[in-house]
């Protein structure tokens, strides 16, 4: 009889605490709540400890659930598949796959609620083994199969890099849903597999917005810049609207073909759709319109963004120095130092290429210094080049190869061009010699820099030197060399352009016209000459 007055107890006292933790928003306030619990001696209250868990899980406190959960002496079901949730949302797997053994070791046997959650932990773990022991787990015990826990099972192959297993899940999934089709669609695009997930793609029947942006995003990733635009027409001629996930996917292969009216087009789109406040979007535009020429309206795009990000300012920054506008570059930094955003990395290698290309010798040192001292960023390769820029551009040539040399990293092919060109404008021979022997190990079919080279010999009117470079020139297997490309949009098609390829239908349309031009010039030399 006593017995049973302590259970009724407990549980009109659970009944108490239910809707005050129901109610409960933040730790603070749990703490006190919990005080109580243990003060009416509820601490072992499986059911009351799920609620708390919870709440910790609300607020992220994924370290008071696990002192809140070692507490219970013989916690249930509930109480663990609370605790592993929590671990999983936040990304915690290992401990999700720790707390999921002692739980077998108990034994309480997992249940629907279980298995979703251990299988996302064991893709976040990406481990091919513990994927296919919980695999094995689920087929024996006898858990209801349903879509949710085969889906989880087929993402969780996937994230791990098991196509193959992968493949076997899904032709044995009785019910199939767009879920499934997608995640086997990544999983070819993640491994670079895109013939391979276009055929699965054109077989599905029911396509969502994540199918299509996938597809676009896995040929963009590829560089197969043509295809994610066909991929997000066919999206438009379909009557599927496109979301600010898709134009972020579609908006770097505008970037690389110059389809800037496309580019216009989705910046529209995404202003009439408030995707603007998106600051991925805006960073996006910002880099398709610096790389298409319009720097103007990249800045437009900054101007109006109502928070920013540091690849806002660093984006924006280097798109100026790209533009020749290193004084606006300047600006912008001085601008970015005034907010809460450090720069990075990214940020200095604008803001140094924009010294470089202005000249701004002191200027570029102070800020090649403040790397160190003021953000504690050490300077990788690309701020050396952009250094070694600085100095050659300004006849600090002395100064630019002392610093080559004490690089704390191995100069690249980039730096010793750069240094190569600086001769040629200064006409330092005796460096450019240096320089090419270097480019010859690093780079020995360039034939840029063998011309560089030539000229440096042709401006000092040494015509020995440039017979000689000229041999070598002949005597390179130059055709090897992967051949110019260019691309323009006309009537919003993108064309690519190949170095001597004739196969489009209207080359021969372009190489009449490329004959007029060159007759035209040739007129105009003439009547030059004549002075007619």
């Amino acid at each position: 009889m006593a017995s049973t007055t302590n259970v009724l107890s407990v549980k009109i006292l659970e009944n108490m605490f239910t809707p005050i933790l129901q109610n409960c928003k933040n730790i603070r306030k749990l703490k006190k709540i919990h005080a109580q619990i243990v003060k009416f001696s509820l601490s072992q209250s499986s059911y009351l400890v799920t609620k708390m868990v919870n709440v910790c899980e609300q607020n992220q406190q994924v370290e008071y659930a696990r002192l809140l959960f070692k507490d219970v002496s013989e916690p249930n079901i509930y109480l663990y598949n609370a605790i592993i949730r929590a671990h999983t949302h936040c990304h915690l797997y290992s401990f999700t796959i720790d707390i999921y053994k002692q739980m077998l070791k108990e034994p309480i046997f997992p249940d629907n609620f279980t298995y979703p959650f251990v299988i996302r932990s064991c893709g976040g773990l990406s481990d091919i083994y513990l994927a296919k022991q919980v695999h094995g787990h689920v087929l024996q015990s006898g858990v209801q199969s349903n879509i949710v826990i085969e889906n989880s099972i087929l993402d969780m192959y996937i994230k791990c890099d098991g196509i193959t297993d992968g493949h076997k899940v899904f032709d044995e999934m009785t019910d199939k849903d767009v879920i499934s089709w997608n995640s086997l669609i990544y999983g070819h695009i993640k491994l670079g597999q895109m013939k391979r997930a276009r055929e699965l793609f054109e077989g599905m029947t029911e396509k969502s917005i994540a199918s299509w942006t996938a597809m676009i995003s896995g040929y963009t990733r590829i560089g197969s810049h043509e295809d994610a635009l066909h991929i997000f027409r066919m999206m438009q001629l379909t009557g599927v609207k496109p979301d600010w996930i898709s134009l972020l996917s579609v908006l770097p292969a505008c970037t690389q073909l110059g389809a800037l009216e496309l580019g216009k087009w989705i910046h529209f789109y995404a202003e009439k759709n408030c995707f603007l406040e998106k600051i991925s979007v805006c960073n996006a535009l910002i880099e398709m319109y610096s790389k298409s020429g319009n720097i103007n309206q990249a800045r437009q795009v900054f101007d109006k963004m109502l928070q920013r990000d540091v690849i806002s300012w660093s984006t924006m920054i280097g798109g100026l120095a790209n533009h020749g506008k290193a004084p606006e570059a300047i600006k912008l930094f001085q601008d970015m130092q005034k907010t809460t955003i450090k720069p990075n990395k990214i940020t200095f290698v604008g803001l140094l290429s924009a010294c470089a290309h202005a000249g701004f010798l002191e200027i570029g040192l102070k800020y090649f210094d403040s790397m160190e001292n003021d953000y504690n960023l050490n300077p990788g390769i690309e701020h050396y080049g952009c250094l070694v820029d600085l100095l050659g551009r300004t006849g600090c040539l002395d100064r630019a190869f002392e610093l080559v040399n004490k690089m704390p990293m191995k100069p690249d092919s980039v730096i010793w061009g750069s240094l190569l060109s600086s001769c040629r404008t200064k006409g330092n021979l005796e460096l450019a010699v240096i320089a090419m022997e270097h480019l010859l190990e690093l780079e020995p079919e360039d034939i840029g820099n063998y011309v560089m080279l030539s000229n440096i010999y042709a401006g000092l009117g040494r015509w020995d030197g440039v017979s000689r470079v000229r041999k070598l020139i002949r005597g390179k297997i130059i055709s090897k060399r992967t051949p110019g490309c260019s691309s323009i949009q006309v009537d919003n098609v993108v064309q690519e352009f190949v170095s001597c390829d004739d196969s489009k239908p209207f080359s021969g349309e372009v190489y009449q016209m490329l004959d007029l031009l060159a007759l035209h010039n040739e007129t105009t030399d003439f009547c030059k000459v004549l002075q007619i």
